[in-house]
């Protein structure tokens, strides 16, 4: 046993191993693991509330939601390390299956060769590389714990306990894929084979006849009967066959709940009668049905995604295909006394696939390779115990059957081991697809999102190109071209391309956040608002609420702007860009110590974030603490160093530590790189006109900047009006001085900021007696 289990678990190591060096994939990873806040921040109290609470990608399944969290605590964003995890999920389901069928078949090598095709078979590659099918290998190891369970509660005396653990791992399989719904089916067939519970009258009866009398409790005045004989004397209410049926009745209605849950779930998923008609959706599961036979024997060109034929399939495929299932039911239910192993092997995959073989619609693929995870285990079972049929005719030749079986494996596992390449990264998957499907979309439209990842946008726009040119409905690819032709500069182009895709899918809340980028950049802010505001109806993006943020700050609606920012953090806790505009946001309020709890989380979050960088000096250096400001202001610098905003904060970072000369220096390097700074002309004007060692030489030239500075600005910032004033003092115009003054102290209090007010009535003060104003601003 433990060599089969050793050759078992090398088979499958040999064979997905791979993986641990493999990438994410743009084909739900994104949703599943790296872009989902709530998954990505690892095992939080929110994020466990939330899996439990939220569909996710249009599934609920909190238990697959809490193992990617899991693996994001441990391994952080490193896809080798959740790609390792599915390989152990499915190595530990092999062993598992290996164990159960002995246990339930006392049979050792069909046990074994059935759960070895299982292993290492081609279409494993799917469920076992892909980060996105967590929900098939974990489900996988739940459904045969399940299994096992069934089989100690069948074989061992009455136990409640023992039906509640059997319920309880069944329940936890639905909270890792609700494809599980059919398992009290495959329940019910192994009570007809290999169990016999039909056929030997052996329901839940083990316990004697005296065992049951002394353990009976004596019910007076409605004394509660003790659980295993509850369960006992239930079961003894019905005859057989109808013992081995009722005990499933609570099986069912955990099935029966997460039927409902996934259709509340996968309700915007669904394509029901509305996209693809019913008569099509029952053709392709024909024909899908014996494809995944095909397969099973012929493992090649398999791809990551098969589009739906719709109506286009030829009469005689689908009827051939129903040919073929009939036949091959009438022949396991004509030989299912001989051979029952044949029966029950036939409606486990029949039954197991019905769930996701396409009569109820999510998505538009015909058929999915993951989706024979779990229902093929029933053809293996059938094949390795035909093929010990076989020996047994002719016990002479074992060793040939040996042999063969020992090949097929092989071969299986090379192909398996191709098979599993394609899933590296996405440009080698997508490519892959393609070359073994035809009219496929969603295959072009995700091979342009991994070209635009590596930067070659042009081949990505052919391809999105020909996308639409197979459909021109297909929402998703005007927004992908529109994205990349806004990447390039072709806004009108990909302005028509957003508005087509919101044509096309009005709910389209990713399309309307990207049409607001673009008018942002277009200057059309009022209109970008609209459609910040519209995504965000749609969905909590932190991205849009950030980025509204940021339109109303350009639109002067600051308090609105930082509620924006405070909602994508709290939407989004890992967001550095939006933790770095709410510290901006607060800084501009006045609340330093709260914009540098802001700040510092944005440089953890985003170590080489220069902006970040410089916010937090800037607010180290409004708290006087230089010494900590400087080198948060240099990093920047290193990280980023044409950053004009590091050298004007560095620059008045120098100036209050006293060392002017050296902060005249960053100002005029700020300068250099941007002429139209307005900071920077507001800082150096200040810094001309009130240093002593500076200013007697510098009085004009602090006027030209800050003319320059009030001019870039439109004459609506008070503390460039100030260092004006300053200047002109400094000059010896005091009229102008006086001017420039009151008017920064009533755009001061007319913008309610008092920021300014004390010290200009105190500057305004000065000027009226002829005196210039010689002392740091505060």
């Amino acid at each position: 046993m433990l060599a089969v289990c050793g050759l078992l678990l090398l088979a499958v190591g040999l064979v997905f191993g791979q993986t641990a060096g493999y990438q994410f994939v743009n084909f739900d990873d994104g949703g599943y693991v790296y872009e989902n806040p709530q998954i990505s921040s690892g095992l939080t109290a929110r994020g466990v509330a939330w899996v439990f609470t939220h569909e996710h990608v249009a599934n609920w399944h909190p238990l697959t939601g809490l193992s990617h969290m899991l693996d994001c605590q441990l391994f952080g964003l490193n896809a080798g390390g959740h790609h390792l995890t599915n390989v152990l999920l499915h190595a530990a389901t092999v062993i598992a299956l290996f164990l159960v069928l002995w246990r339930m078949t006392g049979v050792f090598w069909p046990s074994a060769m059935a759960a070895a095709l299982f292993a290492v078979h081609p279409l494993r590659a799917e469920s076992v590389a892909w980060v996105s099918e967590r929900k098939d290998v974990l489900s996988g190891l739940c459904f045969v714990l399940t299994l096992a369970a069934y089989v100690r509660y069948v074989r061992s005396p009455v136990s409640l306990g023992r039906y509640l653990l059997l319920a309880l791992v069944f329940a936890l399989g639905l909270m890792a894929k609700p494809m599980l719904v059919t398992l009290p089916a495959v329940l019910l067939l192994l009570d007809y084979w290999p169990l016999e519970r039909f056929a030997n009258g052996v329901c839940r009866m083990l316990l004697s006849t005296d065992c049951i009398s002394e353990t009976l409790p004596h019910c007076n005045g409605g004394e509660l009967l003790n659980g295993a004989n509850f369960l006992e004397t239930f079961l003894a209410r019905f005859p057989l066959p109808w013992q081995v049926v009722m005990e499933k009745l609570p099986l069912l209605l955990l099935a029966a709940v997460s039927c409902l849950v996934t259709l509340w779930a996968q309700g915007t998923a669904a394509a029901l009668n509305t996209c693809i008609p019913l008569g099509s959706r029952i053709a392709n599961a024909w024909v899908a049905y014996v494809a995944y036979l095909v397969q099973l024997f012929w493992p090649l060109g398999l791809a990551a995604y098969y589009p739906h034929p719709e109506g286009n399939l030829p009469v005689w495929k689908v009827f051939g295909s129903l040919l073929v299932l009939v036949c091959l039911s009438l022949g396991a239910l004509a030989y299912r006394r001989r051979y029952p192993y044949l029966l029950v092997g036939w409606l486990w995959y029949v039954g197991m696939l019905a769930p996701v073989i396409g009569i109820v619609q999510v998505g538009a693929q015909a058929m999915a390779d993951r989706y024979t995870y779990l229902p093929q285990i029933g053809l293996y079972v059938a094949f390795a115990w035909g093929a010990a049929e076989v020996c047994r005719w002719w016990p002479s030749r074992r060793w040939l059957w040996g042999v063969t079986s020992a090949l097929v494996l092989v071969v299986l596992m090379g192909c398996a081991w191709r098979q599993t390449c394609f899933w590296r990264e996405s440009e080698t998957l997508w490519t892959h697809t393609l070359a073994c499907t035809s009219s496929n979309c969603t295959a072009l439209n995700n091979l342009g999102n991994a070209l635009v990842r590596r930067g070659r946008v042009t081949e990505a726009i052919a391809q999105y190109q020909q996308a639409l040119d197979v459909n021109a409905d297909y929402s998703e690819a005007h927004n992908n071209l529109a994205n990349a032709l806004a990447g390039q500069g072709r806004l009108d182009e990909a302005l028509a391309h957003y508005r087509k895709s919101l044509e096309v899918q009005p709910n389209y809340g990713e399309a309307y956040y990207n049409l607001g980028n673009l008018l942002a950049r277009l200057g059309q802010f009022d209109e970008a608002m609209v459609q910040f505001q519209r995504a965000i109806a749609i969905a909590e993006y932190a991205e849009a609420h950030n980025n509204l943020g940021n339109v109303l700050s350009r639109r002067g609606r600051f308090e609105e702007a930082l509620a924006q920012y405070q909602r994508a953090v709290e939407i989004k806790p890992g967001f550095a860009d939006a933790h770095w505009n709410l510290g901006n946001a607060l800084f501009r309020r006045g609340q330093t110590d709260e914009a540098l709890t802001q700040y510092r989380q944005a440089v953890e979050l985003k170590p080489d974030f220069a902006l970040a960088h410089c916010g937090l000096g800037s607010a180290l250096a409004r708290l006087g603490r230089l010494k900590e400001a400087l080198p948060c202001l240099r990093k920047a610098l290193e990280i980023q160093p044409n950053l004009v905003d590091a050298y004007s904060e560095m620059g008045l970072a120098l100036s209050r530590a006293g060392r002017q000369e050296e902060a005249l220096c960053q100002y005029r390097k700020a300068l250099q790189i941007a002429p139209n700074n307005a900071t920077a002309h507001n800082y150096l004007a200040w810094l001309l006109a009130t240093c002593p060692e500076i200013s007697l030489r510098n009085g004009g030239e602090a006027i030209e900047h800050a003319q320059r500075a009030d001019q870039l600005c439109g004459g609506q910032r008070p503390e460039v009006l100030d260092s004006l004033a300053a200047g002109y003092a400094e000059t010896g115009w005091f009229p102008e001085a006086l001017a420039a003054a009151r008017k920064a102290l009533e755009l001061d209090t007319r913008q309610g900021k008092q920021a300014l007010a004390e010290g200009l009535r105190t500057r305004i003060a000065l000027y009226e007696n002829g005196k210039a104003y010689r002392q740091p601003r505060p």
